[in-house]
């Protein structure tokens, strides 16, 4: 079976790396891309199903823009990420594994952890200060981003949104650090403080923060009774008029920050959800949905309306899980739940980490067409930079995302001997099943989660088990042993970190070093 495309591996940024046929040669014309990013928004916070079957919240949601793009590209049904924002954005940027970037969970005040408590174990000393390019500021993953390459070969660059790579007062909080020419409303904050212009998104009459995830600029929206959504929107329509007369291919990375708390009503939406039956919780978080989507469909016609969409890839994501509060299957969406998967944002459980993704590549891309493959977030570095042509870079990291160009071609099989690792060795805060302390790995159809705290596994079939109600650890100690030992193998050889018990002083075993 032939593998996706090979592992970039730079180990110093004097080398130079190929990353594809293109090295060889160039097209005429790079293409636009567009990375469609949505924050926290669940598998099934959609009209479009991402499983065999519709379900509930596909019958409650309407997204018909996620419809047409689905109708006209690839529809993956196994896209992964980190089961937290952070984690998964620095992951997309550097193309490094969360366990090695060392990002593994939310960052924001300079020099501060973010991490829970817990009675008996600490969390590890992690980058919480985020990712930077350049070095001098202590615990950060220093790292060149697929933009800043993508700028260098010729790309203009365009920032919308959530950026949410590194804390307050470091290089890594701003999105020009990072290749981005233009940046709308992106710093060190991982959500909003409102999505209400009445309330200047964050700010008093006079421009001063009276919340800590005010948000910046957009000053030209306050008081005018524009939903964030729409604001940013606007924003970046403005940025691509601009852009359409550059005479080169741009990137536009829209990052917005719905559907992420507070679940404010979307006025354009929230009465239709209402007389739904939905709860007034429910309709307001189906309103930052559809507000979404609209967002997605105004950039689409842009995209009509100005010649554009056939050279003009769009990739819709998610960057974790949806914010769950239900981990059992229910009859009725509740705000949320990720049903058939259990759990959400936090877990590395399914609900946690399976994300909507759809990648419409006129000409490439099959109109209609589904991925059961799966994929991870730091894969989408290599498979940008394929796409926009660039064969050769250079890079200070190591690169462990895999191009999945082959993938939406419908060449490849990315799930045949590949594994995928996630390490969380924190409290978040929340609690539920697979919630902190943990660390996982899937390896074609099994998922092994190992516990640091209590050195106890859990094995579940994903293709027979989505919803993980069976552990069949007991059942197949042999298929534990042997993927507790690849987790291992990976997480040692990424140098990530573990817990330390706080009795003995010493790191919590690794997966492969406990009998249970």
């Amino acid at each position: 079976m032939p593998r996706p495309q090979a592992i970039a591996t730079v180990v110093s940024a004097s080398v130079l790396v190929a990353t594809s046929a293109f090295s060889a040669q160039k097209k005429d014309r790079q293409p636009n891309i567009i990375l469609f990013m949505v924050d926290d928004m669940g598998w099934q916070d959609t009209s479009v199903p991402f499983w065999t079957q519709r379900t509930c919240l596909n019958n409650t949601y309407e997204t018909p823009n996620m419809q047409r793009l689905a109708d006209e590209g690839v529809l993956f049904t196994q896209a992964y990420a980190s089961p937290i924002s952070s984690p998964s954005r620095c992951s997309l940027m550097t193309g490094a594994n969360a366990a090695r970037h060392r990002v593994t969970n939310w960052t924001f005040r300079r020099d501060t952890m973010t991490d829970g408590t817990d009675d008996r174990l600490s969390p590890p000393d992690w980058n919480y200060n985020g990712i930077c390019q350049t070095s001098g500021v202590p615990n950060t993953f220093v790292a060149r981003s697929f933009v800043d390459i993508l700028r260098e070969n010729g790309y203009h660059t365009i920032h919308c949104g959530k950026a949410h790579w590194g804390a307050e007062h470091t290089p890594g909080e701003a999105p020009e650090h990072f290749g981005f020419e233009v940046n709308i409303a992106g710093h060190a904050a991982g959500g909003p403080a409102t999505y209400l212009s009445e309330r200047n998104f964050g700010h008093d009459g006079n421009g001063r923060p009276t919340a800590q995830f005010a948000i910046p600029g957009l000053r030209d929206y306050w008081g005018t009774g524009t939903f964030l959504t729409e604001a940013l929107t606007q924003e970046a329509l403005k940025a691509l008029d601009k852009a359409k007369n550059y005479a080169q291919p741009f990137y536009l990375y829209m990052s917005h920050y719905a559907v992420h708390v507070p679940i404010d009503r979307d006025p354009s939406y929230f009465d239709k959800y209402r007389l739904k039956g939905l709860s007034e919780k429910e309709a307001a978080y189906a309103s930052l949905i559809e507000g979404m989507d609209n967002s997605l469909g105004q950039i689409l016609a842009w995209l009509d309306r100005n010649g554009e969409r056939d050279n003009t890839i769009v990739i819709f994501m998610s960057d974790n899980g949806g914010y769950c509060t239900s981990t059992e299957w229910r009859d009725e969406p509740l705000y949320t739940q990720n049903a058939p998967l259990r759990c959400g944002k936090g877990s590395l459980l399914e609900g946690g980490i399976r994300e909507p993704l759809i990648v419409r590549w006129p000409g490439t891309a099959q109109p209609h067409s589904r991925c059961d493959s799966y994929l991870c977030i730091e894969d989408f570095f290599p498979t940008i930079l394929e796409m926009a042509q660039v064969g050769r870079y250079r890079a200070p990291q190591t690169i462990d995302g895999r191009s999945f160009v082959p993938l939406i071609k419908g060449k490849a099989d990315g799930s045949a001997k590949r594994p995928l690792i996630w390490n969380y060795p924190h409290i978040w805060g929340n609690t539920g099943p697979g919630i902190d302390l943990n660390c996982a790995i899937r390896l074609g159809d099994w998922k092994l989660i190992y516990y640091y705290k209590t050195g106890i596994s859990e094995l579940y079939n994903i293709r027979t088990d989505i919803s993980e109600q069976h552990n069949l650890a007991a059942q197949q100690p042999k298929i534990v042993r042997t993927l507790a030992r690849r987790l291992g193998k990976e997480l040692r050889r990424m140098k990530a970190q573990r817990p330390t018990d706080k009795l003995t002083g010493l790191p919590c075993p690794w997966p492969d070093e406990v009998s249970k």
